[in-house]
C-alpha cells in the first residue's frame, strides 16, 4: 500500500526533493511524436514559463530541472522559514500570483479597501492568509500548480478531457549533501 504523502515529506530531515510526474495515455509533454509528426516543442516553455511563475510565488526554489518527452524532473528546495518571514499582505500578494483568493482578501490587498474592513473581516483575512501561508510552502500545492495548469493547457491544444499526468507526483527525500550533487547531476544530464 503506497504512503501517504504527508508522511514522506518532512522537513525537519530535509527541505530537498526530487520529485517526478509522468505523462499517461502515452502522451507527449514535449519534443517530435515521430509516428504522427507533430511537434510538441512549444510545450517546454509552458514548463520553464510556469516554474518561474510558482517559483516567484511559492517559498519554493528549483534547484534544477529537466523536461523530456513524456515526464519532468524538478529538484525542489522547500524554504518554510522564508514563508514565515513574510507578513500578511506579502502571503496575499504571492498567492494572487497564482490563485484567484477570496473578495475579502483581494480588498485587504487594496490600500484604499483595507481601512474599511470590520476586525471581524480582518480575523478572517489573518486566518485565510495562515492558511495561504502553509500552501505556499507546500510541495504538493507547488506539484499540484504545475501539473494541473501543464493538463488543462495539453488537453485543451490535444482537444480531449482526462487525465495528462500519471497519478500525482512521486517524490524523493534528498537527505544530504551528496544526495542532492548527485540528483542535480542526474536531473542535469538525464536529457
Amino acid at each position: 500500500m503506497p504512503t501517504a504523502r504527508k508522511q514522506l515529506v518532512s522537513l525537519q530531515d530535509t527541505p530537498f526533493y526530487h520529485c517526478v510526474s509522468r505523462c499517461v495515455r502515452r502522451s507527449f509533454l514535449c519534443g517530435v511524436d515521430t509516428y504522427t509528426g507533430i511537434s510538441y516543442e512549444h510545450r517546454r516553455d509552458w514548463v520553464e514559463k510556469r516554474l518561474l511563475a510558482l517559483s516567484d510565488a511559492f517559498s519554493i526554489d528549483i534547484c534544477a530541472f529537466a523536461v523530456m518527452t513524456n515526464h519532468t524532473h524538478l529538484v525542489l528546495h522547500v524554504d518554510a522559514p522564508k514563508a514565515n518571514a513574510w507578513s500578511t499582505l506579502e502571503v496575499l500578494h504571492r498567492w494572487h500570483r497564482v490563485f484567484a483568493g477570496t473578495d475579502l482578501t483581494r480588498r485587504y490587498c487594496d490600500d484604499d479597501q483595507r481601512d474599511n474592513l470590520t476586525q471581524v473581516e480582518l480575523n478572517q483575512v489573518k486566518r485565510k492568509a495562515e492558511l495561504y501561508r502553509t500552501r505556499l510552502a507546500d510541495l504538493s500545492w507547488f506539484m499540484r500548480s504545475l501539473n494541473e495548469y501543464i493538463a488543462r493547457e495539453a488537453n485543451k491544444e490535444d482537444e480531449c478531457t482526462g487525465r495528462f499526468w500519471e497519478g500525482r507526483f512521486k517524490s524523493q527525500a534528498l537527505l544530504d549533501e551528496q544526495a542532492l550533487l548527485a540528483c542535480m547531476a542526474y536531473v542535469d544530464l538525464n536529457p
